[in-house]
């Protein structure tokens, strides 16, 4: 079986921004797909169009990195709160989950990526929270805060017999709360903050894999290892999908069981 093909959305090497930092952070999603047997197809919002549309069309899976800020126009509110904005980087992954979504694929959303999910189902985002960002990677330690994921979900099944809060990073100063979840999509896990009760895992009920967490599970330095479950049940989810189990089977290849 052909290793399942994962489109990761990341941010510009060319954009004004350190780019040996750029690289290291955009590495370490790379690293975690192909951990769990993936091939990651890293593309920024400085692809052409037809290169977009070749990598919409062979993606197996769609994982949204973190990043930058989602301008708030996305969500029809004004800045409040929001800074460091992406807008192209936006528009590429508003049309990647378009073209996820018009073929069933599995979406995996990291910090940035699961707001964004978010905002594109019809929710919006809390600009700004204090207290949730720690030293600017790769600084250790991280800042961390307890994860409570709620039993019965999705997120919940692929942890297995993991009850106790999670202890994870926080590299983030936006939030999903309650009531701005999209009402497409349910809370998996909670965390507190001086804002109230924030949503940092989310998912779309059904079997399709739509899954985000707020933390970055990418930092392996920093997560907990029963994280590492949910880039497996991402990369399964992928190898499931039709393109992949069909070049599989055409190569002599069996696709991998899913968690």
């Amino acid at each position: 079986m052909r290793a399942p093909l994962i489109l990761v959305t990341v941010a510009d090497h060319d954009a004004d921004v350190d780019p040996a930092r750029i690289a290291l952070v955009n590495a370490r999603y790379a690293d975690g797909i192909r951990r769990a047997g993936g091939l990651p197809i890293l593309i920024s919002a400085t692809a052409s169009p037809a290169q977009r549309t070749a990598a919409f069309a062979s993606m197996d899976g769609l994982l949204l990195s973190g990043g930058a800020d989602v301008h708030p126009d996305r969500y029809g509110e004004p800045i409040d709160g929001a800074v460091e904005m992406d807008v192209a980087r936006d528009a590429l992954e508003w049309e990647a989950i378009a073209a996820a979504d018009a073929r069933g694929l599995p979406i995996f959303g990291i910090c940035r990526g699961m707001q964004l999910l978010n905002v594109h189902r019809g929710g919006s985002l809390l600009q700004h929270v204090e207290g949730q960002v720690g030293a600017a990677y790769p600084a250790t330690p991280a800042l961390t805060h307890p994860l409570d994921v709620q039993e019965g979900t999705r997120l919940a099944e692929i942890l297995g017999g993991v009850r106790a809060p999670l202890a994870v990073n926080s590299y983030h100063h936006q939030a999903v709360t309650p009531d701005r979840l999209a009402a497409g999509l349910r809370a998996s896990a909670f965390a507190d903050s001086p804002r109230g009760t924030l949503v940092e895992g989310l998912e779309a009920p059904g079997e399709r894999f739509v899954l985000g967490v707020q933390c970055h599970p990418e930092r392996t330095e920093s997560s907990p290892a029963d994280l590492e479950r949910v880039w497996s049940a991402f990369v399964q989810a992928a190898a499931r999908t039709p393109g992949a189990e069909q070049e599989g089977a055409e190569t002599g290849g069996v696709a991998q069981s899913g968690t």
